[in-house]
């Protein structure tokens, strides 16, 4: 379709142009420019006081997972535990499988961040049961799940995992990390026809936000999901999939024999394509919320503990120097200050450097040593930002900053000083764990205050990103990092990927930037989104700031 945007702010991806004008000829960009094209297109859009950006590229999501989890027994958008429990109850009484599945559950909505049994039980009395957290790092399971897995006070925690317990050591209800596959090892895996339907559901969602591309952070088998590298090909090969794609490939935590490792990966190596996977993904450890991310020192509660790490020094700088001999991108998630500072030690270990041509990087970056930040733009290494947590919501107040303490506390979510050091940034949402409105996120990254509490005191001000380099790395950045010759640019010559924002964010107070809406979602020249037609999408709480994966 040819299609000319006029009088339009355009956003190309580096800084606002001068010109107002973007037309499209079969698929590609043809012309930028101001004032009417000379040969008008069949469809013309005025879009005054909009924004013209790039298709949003999100470096960190979970498309399949989220997708299956939409059509599952989803509590994403549940206001509070009770209307989370009626939502169960509901799904329940409703779904002829024998077990409930889904997820989407806050940890602020408990004591400590931890559900119990006896409290799903009530809406759950004849289905074992397993709901996934929102951040993918923990499972509230029912009674009749414990039973099914033979799960008591015997039962010991499994390496990298921890069951929740009772003073008498029985299980609560509640898995953390690796704890939650003695639960899902016992639900039957979903199937192809159900996995390709999570796919499209998500890629349909990110559409509505104006996302047209994106790295899947986890493509293997996890927490209960299968592997969707399958149906990403076919998707691809049917014509199915429309965005760009580079899948994560997963190592796993208890890999021991690496060379093996890295030629099993090696087999699912695909560098061309709608869909490529040129990049493995290490989960360093686990959130702050549940005390498994890695620290340097002790959590300042009770328990203590410096978290968990998963993965040895000599592991990791082994496995790394093996998969960058092998051509592969390395992408480590990192939440605590030990856990960045190990991923960053094994990087410069196998000589990682601004001009090797690699795109490693870590994601999440919670908590930093400042004498770390300078070492990722030494290194090379991108900084991939999930900004939507920086800010004072529930979980900061309850279970973060209480276990961090002061000195740590300040040093969460260091985004300005990534930009300050000269650091390559790039953005995403990890959706499901929050909404993947990029808009939302980038509203956080300005103001570092929560979308839905804006007059709240912001969360380490002196962090915050300005309103070009957020949006420069929700774009151009992250396509950077994915190696995409054609997302992230407004260009002429380049397939048109574009997403047009109903007002600009330059014309408006920083507090409203949240509060815009994605109108139009192009992808190759064709509309894949309009806000003006008919829809559906998967439902995902826009106040959700659960923790990562």
């Amino acid at each position: 379709m040819d299609l000319d945007i006029l009088d339009v702010t355009i956003f190309d991806g580096h800084s606002i142009l001068p010109d107002n004008r973007v037309s499209i000829r079969d698929g590609l960009i043809a012309e930028i420019g101001t004032g009417p094209a000379a040969s008008p297109a069949a469809r013309t859009i005025t879009a005054t006081g909009s924004l013209l950006t790039p298709g949003f590229v999100d470096a960190h999501v979970h498309t399949t997972f989220g997708g299956q989890e939409s059509l599952a027994c989803d509590i994403s958008g549940a206001d509070g535990l009770a209307d989370a429990l009626e939502t169960v109850r509901c799904f329940a009484m409703d779904t002829p499988d024998a077990w409930v599945t889904g997820g989407g559950w806050s940890m602020a909505d408990f004591p400590g961040g931890n559900p119990t049994a006896q409290i799903l039980d009530e809406v759950t009395p004849d289905h074992p049961t397993i709901l996934l957290s929102a951040d993918h790092h923990s499972a509230w399971v029912n009674t009749a799940a414990l039973k099914i897995t033979d799960l008591d006070a015997g039962t010991p925690d499994p390496e990298g995992g921890i069951i929740v317990r009772s003073e008498s050591g029985a299980p609560t209800g509640c898995l953390h990390e690796a704890a939650i596959d003695l639960v899902s090892a016992h639900v039957p895996q979903a199937d192809e026809a159900a996995v390709r339907a999570g796919l499209l559901a998500g890629q349909n969602y990110l559409s509505t936000l104006g996302v047209t591309a994106w790295m899947d952070a986890i493509v293997g088998d996890y927490g209960g999901h299968r592997d969707p590298f399958d149906s990403y090909v076919r998707a691809e090969q049917t014509g199915d999939l429309h965005s760009e794609v580079v899948g994560s490939l997963w190592w796993p935590r208890g890999a021991e024999d690496i060379d093996a490792e890295v030629a099993r990966l090696s087999d699912r190596r695909r560098t061309d394509g709608r869909f490529r996977t040129t990049s493995v993904k290490f989960m360093l450890d686990g959130i702050v919320e549940s005390q498994t991310a890695a620290m340097s020192a002790e959590y300042t509660c009770a328990c203590g503990g410096f978290g968990t790490n998963y993965f040895t020094r000599d592991h990791l700088e082994a496995s790394f120097a093996a998969l960058a001999a092998a051509g592969f991108d390395i992408h480590c998630h990192a939440i605590g200050d030990a856990a960045v500072k190990a991923a960053l030690d094994a990087f410069g270990a196998i000589g990682a450097n601004p001009d090797d041509g690699r795109r490693h990087h870590i994601a999440h970056v919670q908590v930093v040593d400042p004498a770390d930040v300078p070492r990722f733009a030494q290194l090379g290494i991108t900084a991939n930002l999930q900004a939507l947590w920086a800010c004072f919501d529930q979980q900061m107040i309850d279970l973060n900053i209480p276990v961090l303490g002061p000195e740590r506390s300040d040093w969460q979510y260091p985004f300005g000083s990534f930009a300050r050091a000269d650091t390559h940034l790039a953005m995403g949402s990890d959706w499901p764990v929050s909404t993947a409105n990029p808009w939302e996120a980038i509203h956080v990254a300005v103001n570092r205050s929560h979308p839905t509490a804006a007059d709240t005191a912001p969360l380490l001000p002196a962090e915050a990103l300005d309103l070009t380099t957020a949006l420069r790395a929700y774009t151009a950045g992250s396509a950077e990092l994915l190696r995409s010759e054609i997302n992230g640019r407004i260009r002429p010559g380049r397939p048109a990927n574009l997403a047009l924002a109903e007002s600009s964010p330059f014309a408006l107070d920083p507090s409203e930037i949240a509060g815009i809406a994605n109108t139009l979602t192009i992808v190759d020249g064709r509309i894949v989104f309009d806000a003006a037609a008919p829809h559906d999408a998967p439902s995902a709480s826009p106040a959700s700031t659960e923790r990562p994966s």
